[in-house]
């Protein structure tokens, strides 16, 4: 009988430690919370970039006028110099020098380099519905005097695309601009979902030798030239009218 009970007794504790283990696992659960983020159009100013490496800041010299404000935006655009040219009778074609800019690195050492003139655009209104930029030179070259350059013309060659965005690159990019003043010609258009973020429109490469060569002002040799200084404008609209 003794045998019996211990026998009895054993099956009942094994079993009802099987119950508790059951019980265990069935307890607790799941449960879900939310995460969101939300973005909105920046309306601040973008600084100039370094248009042979868009992701990095580059300080252009001489110091340019700030950008225009965001979301959609011209934030630098470089003015061509031409240079001091002897006077002569024979056609001329002048290059403009390329673009000096002040690049520091990591270790906040600040060096000087050349590169070629550009035009930057950055579209942050999150909607990446395209865009237009144009330039359009407002005046034939003349002097404080009213001297006019007669026949001078501004040549744009080499014209390409730079950007560290994911979104597509602008499908409209004219190699070549001949700018007629007073005419607004095209430089770079984004059509619908092209164009968000920083691009910048460079007028040769650092690295392909035209990059002092990429900006060209050909002036009659039959044109009078008077020895003093010729200046025009250029201004750079930006719409937001998409390419076709």
């Amino acid at each position: 009988m003794k045998i019996a009970k211990y026998l009895v007794a054993s099956t009942f504790l094994v079993t009802g430690f099987g119950i508790a283990g059951q019980g265990a696992s069935a307890e607790g659960g799941e449960y879900d919370s939310n995460v969101t983020i939300t973005f909105a159009p920046y309306t601040g100013i973008t600084p100039p970039v370094d248009p042979e490496n868009p992701g990095e800041r580059a300080n252009p010299e001489p110091t340019p006028n700030p950008g225009t404000s965001g979301p959609l935006s011209i934030d630098f655009a470089s003015s061509f110099d031409f240079g001091i040219q002897e006077i002569t009778t024979q056609d001329m074609v002048y290059n403009s020098a390329a673009q000096k800019v002040n690049i520091t690195d990591d270790q906040g050492v600040t060096t000087q380099e050349l590169r070629p003139n550009y035009v930057q655009v950055s579209d942050n209104r999150g909607t990446e519905t395209g865009w237009t930029l144009q330039v359009r030179q407002d005046a034939q070259f003349e002097t404080a005097d009213n001297d006019v350059l007669d026949g001078a013309a501004i040549k744009i060659l080499n014209n390409n695309v730079n950007t560290s965005s994911t979104s597509p690159v602008p499908s409209t990019v004219p190699a070549e601009i001949d700018l007629v003043p007073g005419t607004p010609s095209t430089v770079v258009a984004a059509k619908d979902a092209e164009g968000a973020g920083t691009y910048v429109s460079r007028f040769g490469k650092a690295n392909d030798g035209n990059m002092d060569k990429s900006v060209q002002l050909s002036v009659p040799g039959s044109t009078t030239k008077y020895a003093k200084e010729y200046n025009t404008t250029l201004t750079w609209i930006l719409t937001d009218t998409p390419a076709n």
